[in-house]
Parts: structure tokens; sequence; C-alpha cells
């Protein structure tokens, strides 16, 4: 489809998108529409080529490395050397003094609150309602629908609801408020009348009676109580007359009606434009522009039928309360909205400069998304103090931090918005960053609000970086590798020594299977454990589980303690993961092959045919992990690694993605979830005029030479051609 453009200023904008910013994103804003446009058209002019040079540095420094690891072949890597090398390119920066991060107006979420942060694909409304809404949610219906609680001794979950499998969850509940809200000499699972509350005092005898903050009344009868521990609240709900709507048709099993626990579970979501999105042209953006305006406004709705009813589903209100004092209390009904805009490396043919070329679109996300948070300014449903927060993905060191900077200062000229009102996350995804994270820090002291390990990311650079080395170690060894310790290590050192603790947000990563809770809970502990005040799930109900990690672990003390440890060590963090005895047999090799082949193909079918950016994709195993393309640049970045070092061949690899396009073909084929999306295209019924099949060959045989091992270029171009 021939994209047509208006002319403004200096810019060819996209009709739609013009039409769109000028009918539906300016007004309400006070935002002159000519003030805006002229100062959009001067500061993209101004700030493209520093974007391409910057692009260029990367590729230069990419040689050089290339050209010092094929000069130290076949000879262990002199450490000192090496940091030498890395330091003359101006790869590594020298670390300046000690400093602390200044930035102000953070809201709560970010800096006093510990809890899980959901990541969701920007341009799914239904997704992003679920996810802004998970603020608060049902333990009972987490704990009942997951293996959290076993099917055993009739336990089974059943079409229909099983009074057993409730009495079970009932059980687990009463263990876990006796872990959480303790009462003084008894347990939660011996009281046998519902509590009461007589002058805004309730009768229970708590352990910390100051756990106790507020509730609820309907009809003069109790209906929620309110209760904190580790600053996260925890509501109990009562069904004094059985007339709730409630999932256990038998009635209320409850012998003191406790009809739900309600957790307070997402306390902040990264609405993402990047990573979980398929976004290649004007209509794409638009799309996801449009939802994330729907957010700041306040009114996105989605209709949709789910067992024959209609179902409007929109943003909560805030929930009331009376407090301990009798005066109201309101506690925030969604979790506080990050904007996860793109990185520095793709242009979109949404706008073209006066040179014809296409615009940066990092730099046209952060002036529209930034835009779209100037509607919230007066309702403050979303930030309280106003302050705008972009999550900034995939920058390569400090000067890609101090661009970002940058493109933020001549936004907030634009918007006429105060100086650091945009807040900046920093991901902490780029070897680049990893190893200068402490300046990375500096130059964006002012407005830095999050750092954020990405193992995935992170994982594919070090494989990019280093892929002249030798063969990498299989991609299920990294996790125990030494630097990717040092790396999760010293993303939490550096934050706490730049004074992030209860000012900003320490992050770690995604867990990526949905449907395996009971083994979330056992591993994703590790994450506050490490001193991290938020860590991504990947749904609702993951948020309200992994949320009870942080009713378990105080993490702010924690951080207290690992700060006096001694922090990671450079050299550490600079030990490339190449295998030292890569005489795999060919059963390993092809187990190998098979596994990162499966997960591209997986991914890249739907994103090419079918525009998602992010699903549940089953894995060789059929288990669903959650994949984007974190994902497919690991696995594409180890292929080519090893076809590089002649681990495998060309031959091999296209047969083995062959028999795993037939596998991808019979998962997606049985795939429930993907009905509502345009119709599957089998790849294995012809292969060559797959564009699916070949989009996944090419990131394999042609991701050597693709950009810091990005996926991107390869995946926008092919989109393109398919929708085309």
């Amino acid at each position: 489809m021939q994209e047509k453009y208006n002319k403004i200023e200096n810019l060819s904008v996209s009709e739609n998108l013009a039409k769109f910013i000028n009918k539906e994103l300016l007004p309400g804003t006070k935002i002159n529409k000519k003030k805006f446009w002229k100062g959009f058209d001067k500061y993209l002019h101004e700030l493209t080529p520093i974007n391409r040079e910057l692009l260029q540095k990367r590729q230069r420094m990419q040689k050089a490395i290339d050209a010092f690891h094929i000069d130290s072949k076949n000879s262990n890597i002199n450490k000192k050397k090496y940091t030498k090398f890395l330091k003359k390119i101006g790869y590594l920066k020298k670390t300046g003094p000690n400093f602390k991060i200044k930035t102000k107006n953070i809201d709560t979420e970010i800096s006093s609150i510990c809890g899980p942060q959901l990541v969701c694909p920007v341009s799914n409304s239904r997704f992003l309602l679920n996810a802004a809404n998970a603020r608060w949610v049902s333990l009972y219906d987490s704990l009942y629908g997951t293996d959290i609680i076993p099917e055993t001794y009739g336990a089974v979950k059943g079409k229909t609801y099983n009074p057993i499998r409730g009495k079970k969850v009932i059980e687990y509940a009463r263990k876990l408020l006796d872990k959480y809200v303790p009462l003084k000499n008894k347990s939660w699972k011996d009281l046998t009348k519902i509590p009461e509350i007589i002058n805004n005092k309730i009768n229970l005898k708590l352990k910390n009676p100051l756990q106790f903050v507020g509730y609820k009344k309907k009809s003069n009868k109790l209906s929620s109580i309110l209760f904190i521990n580790n600053n996260l609240h925890i509501d109990i709900l009562f069904d004094q007359d059985g007339k709730m709507e409630i999932n256990n048709p038998d009635g209320n099993q409850d012998q003191i009606k406790i009809h739900d626990i309600i957790l307070e579970s997402a306390i902040s979501t990264i609405c993402d434009h990047e990573d979980s999105v398929a976004a290649v042209d004007a209509e794409d953006k638009i799309l996801g522009y449009k939802n994330w305006l729907g957010l700041m406004k306040g009114d996105l709705k989605v209709e949709f039928i789910k067992n024959s009813k209609k179902i409007i589903r929109k943003l909560n209100p805030d929930r009331s309360y009376t407090s301990t004092k009798g005066k109201k209390l309101k506690l925030h009904g969604r979790s506080l909205l990050l904007n996860r805009n793109v990185g520095h490396l793709m242009t979109s043919p949404s706008i073209l400069l006066k040179d014809g070329s296409e615009c940066p679109e990092g730099i046209l996300d952060a002036f529209i998304t930034s835009l779209a948070c100037l509607h919230d300014f007066n309702k403050k449903q979303n930030s309280r103090v106003n302050s705008i927060y972009i999550v900034k993905p995939k920058m390569h060191g400090p000067e890609e931090c101090s661009f970002t900077n940058l493109i933020f200062e001549k936004v907030e000229k634009v918007l006429n918005l105060k100086k650091n009102q945009i807040l900046c996350g920093i991901m902490d995804e780029e070897r680049r960053t990893s190893i200068n994270l402490k300046e990375c820090i500096r130059v964006l002291k002012n407005r830095v609000f999050f750092i954020n390990t990405g193992f995935l990311d992170r994982t594919g650079d070090e494989i990019h970086t280093s892929m002249e080395v030798g063969p990498m170690i299989k991609k299920g060894e990294m996790k125990s590798s030494k630097w990717i310790r040092a790396y999760e290590n010293n993303n939490v050192d550096i934050g706490l020594a730049c004074g992030f603790s209860g000012k900003c947000q320490i992050g770690k990563g995604m867990y990526a299977a949905p449907d395996l809770m009971s083994d979330m809970m056992k591993q994703k502990v590790a994450h506050p454990l490490s001193g991290a005040n938020c860590a991504w799930v990947p749904s609702p109900t993951a948020a309200s589980l992994h949320a009870l990690h942080y009713h378990e672990i105080n993490v702010f003390l924690k951080q207290k303690e690992i700060s006096k440890r001694k922090p990671a060590m450079l050299s550490d963090l600079l030990t490339i993961p190449v295998s030292k005895n890569h005489d795999w047999s060919i059963d390993e090799v092809t187990k190998e092959l098979k596994n990162n082949s499966q997960g591209i193909l997986g991914y890249v079918v739907r994103w090419i045919d079918q525009s998602v950016g992010c699903s549940k994709v089953p894995d060789i195993n059929g288990v669903g992990l959650m994949e984007d393309r974190a994902t497919c640049r690991i696995s594409s970045q180890h292929i080519a690694n090893w076809l590089h070092h002649g681990v495998c061949s060309k031959k091999h690899v296209l047969e083995i993605m062959k028999k795993m396009a037939k596998v991808v073909d019979s998962q997606n084929l049985k795939d429930l979830s993907m009905k509502g999306h345009s119709p599957y295209e089998p790849m294995s019924l012809n292969f060559e005029k797959s564009t699916a099949f070949k989009t996944a060959c090419e990131l394999v045989f042609h991701g050597k030479t693709q950009p810091s091992g990005y996926t991107e270029p390869i995946l926008h171009l092919n989109r393109l051609i398919k929708k085309n």
C-alpha cells in the first residue's frame, strides 16, 4: 500500500498520522498546532544527523573489535591488553567520581513500593486494559487457575467449579494471611466469625496493629478490610449476604464468608512500542499511539464477546475506603503506566525528512508519546506528580544516553514542559552500556528513574560483539556463565551506589512461561533477593503471585545488606562466553539448532504473517513461552556464531529449519489463542514462497552482518513486503 503524505513545514507526514496528531492528539493539550509542527520539524532535522553518526560509530567500533579478535586468533585473550584496547577505541570509558542521582518528582510506585512490573504490547488494547487494571488482582483466581494448587486428590480444575479445589485455595490463602498479616495468638483458619469494625478499630488482635489501614461497609455490613505489608496492600472481601458474583455456584464455602483476597499486584506497567509489537508503518504506529492516548485520556475501552456475553473493558477507578481515623482513604486503581519507546536504530516511513529519508523512529516516539501524556496532567489519573516516564532500550554507552537526554530536552521545549519533566528508564541490555553503566547514569542523573537488566538482548549483543572470538557456549549455559552473574550483580551494585534505593527502580527481567506459575514461585524469588525492587511478569496472574515475593522480602533492607558487598568486577563482566571445548557430537549440535530454529520460526511466522509482536509461542517441548524480538535476537545470533566457526553447516541448518517449520505449523494450527488473527499460512507447504520462512532463514544466514545482531531491519523489511 503506497503511503500518502501531507507536506507540513519541511516534513512529508503520513496523511493518516497528520490527521491523528491534528485532530486527536493536539486538541486539549494547549499546544499550538503551528508551534508544534515548526518545533518538531526543526528538531527532527537537528537530531537526525547526530542519530546517524552514533549508529556509524557503533559500526566502526564493531569493525575494530572484530579486527582485534581476528588478530588474536588461537590465543587466550589477554584481559589487560583487551581492556586497554577497548579504552583506546572509546568503547570503555573512564569511570568518574562517585555521585548520586538528582531525579525529582517521582511517583511512589517507582520510589517506595516494591513489586511486579508488567510489560504489555501497546498495539493490543484489550491486553493494555488488563495490564493497567492489574494493579489489583484476585488471589483466589490466581491460585485456582494455575498449577500452584496441584490437581491431585480430586482438586482438578475442570470446566465447572470444583469445591475440593476451592477448599485448597482457601487453605493456601489462610497460610499466606498467617504469614503476611499474622494474628497475635491464633491462626486465620481458626476464625469462626466475620471481624467487626467498631469506632474504626478492628476486633482482631494483630501482631502488628499498624497493618490494618482501612475498611469498607455496605448496608452497614463489613464488606472489605484493608491491610498493608511491605508497603503492599491486601484487601479481604466478605460476602455477607451470599449475593456477590462468585466463582463457586455451590455457594460460599468459607466459614467466615471471605469471598476473595485482592492483592496489590502490578505496581507499574510498561506499555511497549518496541520488542513486543510489529509496527512497520504509519498504520501500525498510529494504532499504538491511539491506544496510549486512550490510556492518558482515561477513555480507552474495548468490547468483546466472552461466553456469549458482551463485555466492555475500561480502566478501573481508584479504590475508596474508610481509614482507621474515619477519613476517606483513596488508593490508585491502576498500575503506573510507563512508555517504552524504540531505540536509536530504526527509522519510520511515517515521516520523511526534507532530503526524502525516513525519520528516526525513536525521536518520533519521544514527541508523540510525550504529547499524549499532557492529557493526563489535569486529571492526574496516571502520574500524580505530572512526570512522563519513558523507558529507553538498546542504548550503547554514555554518548547514546546523552543523546536521549538531548532528545528529551527538545521535546520539553516544544511541549512547554519543565526541564527534566520527562524521566528516563535505562535498559541495561547492551554490552557497551553494561561496562559503562555508572557513566550512563551520570549523563541522565537528573531524569533517570529506572535501570533494568535484559538478559536476552544482552546475550545477543554479547555474542555479536565477540563473534570472531570463537564458538559460543550453548544457549542454556549462558545463565550460569561468569559474565552474566557479573552483569546482573553490577546492575544492582551501580544502582545502589548511585542512590537508587528508595528513589528509583532497579529492575530484573521477564519470567517467560505464563502457564508454569509453580516454577515461577520457586525461581523469581531470586529477584527481590538480588536487591531488585521490581521485576517483569508476563500476565496479571503472574503479577499477583510474584507480589507474594515482595510480601516475603523487604527489598529495602536487602538493598542495605547488598550495598556492603564487594562490587562486581569489570574483568568478570568482560569474560567472553566462548566455549573452550567445542567438540560437540552431531546429536548435541542438532539438538541446539532445533531448539534455536524452532524458537525463531515460532516467533517470526506470527510477526511477518499476522503482525503479532509478542505472544505465547510453544517451544520445542510444547511449553508456551512469551517470545519477543529479544528471544529471536539471541537464537539467531547463536546459530550465526556456530555457522561462522564451522560448528554446523548452512546445509545442516537449512534442513533443521525446514523440519522445525513443520513442527511450528502443526503447533500454530492447534493454537486456539491465535483465532481472531488472520488465517495461519503454513510455511512448509512452499518454503520458497513463504515470506516468514525466508525471513527466519535470513535472520540466521545474514545474522553476522546485522547491526549489533538486531532482528529489526530484516523483520521490518519483510513485514512490509508481506503487508504490501
